[in-house]
């Protein structure tokens, strides 16, 4: 059973009755009608708060990418509330320990483990993710403003749902702000759910983290997933100059100004692939790759198991288990010496094979070819360990 299908946990039913209603207040529009003020009003919004979410709650406030005056920053941090997804400073520590996690067990909204909706949208009422983490983001919650604006999250949204009933009475506030809030919402949420199962990875990141243009349409720019995984310090998520990023062009055109300044860049050799990847991150590809290999040798379980029943009647098998146990001999020679005893053993894959299903999910780059010689060593201790159980706790 999947980890999506076991997992259970409360939702906390007050928050999930108020964005349900939030869902509801656009069809009002059926008794007050729908003007073209309320509808210029809704997408309107939809990108000067889309541009709050991701120039705000994510470049600045969770990776401090770019920099900006005090006033600058209270500024962009009521803009982004606007958007009625709670404070930024519950936004960014949320968002710093996904990126900390990412797709792991720990993650707060990976597809990989709770599934589509969970990712999408239930993980926002689950309890654990109720409280703002202070201690993940202690560079903004050292300023009182951020800490009022977190008390009180929705005082941003509803200036502006006022503003929008003043401007076009009721249909301006059902379809100008609710209409609008319930797109923005589902456009932001689409980076948790779908820029992590639809699109391409040119980076190895050690996730499932994906590149894709019309995620990155709809959401000025998010939507280049794998190349931002691969380099959160740069304020252009678009690395190419095809890969659309409104975001990073109108941060630019700011800085030109002086509202903010000192816009990361990633490096070049980030941007053509070249540079190696860190040791936690190569370590963890190396793992997935040698899983999933192993999870397709199903055959190679079976001739383990059989064969374990031969080896204590031969002298030269039990000396190279006690190597093996007291880490005397390298798990790929000393599989080599066992095949020698009993040919028929499961032969290991390639560096050679192992590099051409890497390259299945990733581009090239410069750490492929260690990537596939570590998963080789893994699976050499992973058979290493069904033949001897004594290498179990060592096993992958």
């Amino acid at each position: 059973m999947s980890h999506a299908a076991e997992y259970h946990d409360d939702i906390i039913y007050p928050n999930t009755v108020a964005f349900i209603v939030v869902h509801l207040m656009p069809f009002a529009a059926i008794w007050t009608g729908v003007t073209a003020t309320s509808v210029a009003l809704a997408l309107g919004l939809y990108v000067v708060r889309m541009f709050g979410v991701t120039a705000g709650y994510h470049r600045y406030f969770s990776h401090r990418s770019f920099k900006t005056s005090r006033v600058g920053q209270f500024l962009l941090a009521v803009l982004a509330m606007s958007s009625a997804q709670k404070s930024v400073l519950w936004w960014a520590a949320l968002h710093r320990h996904h990126h900390r996690h990412s797709d792991q067990e720990e993650d707060v909204h990976s597809p990989l483990h709770r599934g589509f909706m969970y990712s999408h949208v239930l993980w926002i009422f689950d309890k654990k993710h109720g409280e703002t983490r202070l201690e993940e983001i202690p560079d903004l919650a050292k300023y009182p403003e951020l800490r009022f604006l977190d008390r009180f999250q929705l005082l941003p949204a509803i200036l502006l749902a006022v503003a929008c009933y003043m401007i076009d009475g009721w249909s301006g506030l059902f379809i100008g702000f609710f209409g609008g809030t319930v797109l923005l919402y589902h456009g932001t949420f689409f980076i948790n759910s779908l820029a992590h199962v639809h699109g391409s990875q040119r980076y190895v990141t050690g996730d499932t983290s994906r590149n894709n243009w019309w995620l990155a349409v709809i959401t000025l720019g998010e939507g280049w997933h794998n190349n931002h995984h691969a380099y959160q310090r740069s304020t252009r998520q678009g690395f190419r100059w095809y890969e659309f990023d409104p975001t990073y062009y109108a941060l630019k055109a700011m800085s030109w100004v002086g509202l903010v300044w000192d816009l990361g860049e990633p490096p070049k050799e980030v941007v053509r692939n070249e540079r190696k990847v860190g040791t936690a991150v190569l370590e963890r590809v190396a793992r997935q790759l040698a899983e999933q290999v192993a999870a397709t040798r199903a055959d190679a379980s079976e001739t383990l198991l059989h064969a374990r029943q031969q080896f204590d009647a031969r002298p030269k098998v039990i000396e190279l288990r006690a190597k093996i146990v007291a880490g005397q001999a390298r798990a790929e020679d000393a599989w080599h010496e066992l095949q020698l005893q009993l040919p028929h053993l499961p032969a290991l894959p390639s560096v050679v094979e192992l590099r051409e299903r890497l390259l299945q999910a990733y581009a090239d780059s410069p750490s492929t070819d260690e990537i596939a010689a570590r998963a080789r060593q893994l699976l050499a201790e992973r058979f290493s360990a069904q033949v001897f159980p004594e290498l179990a706790p060592q096993a992958s």
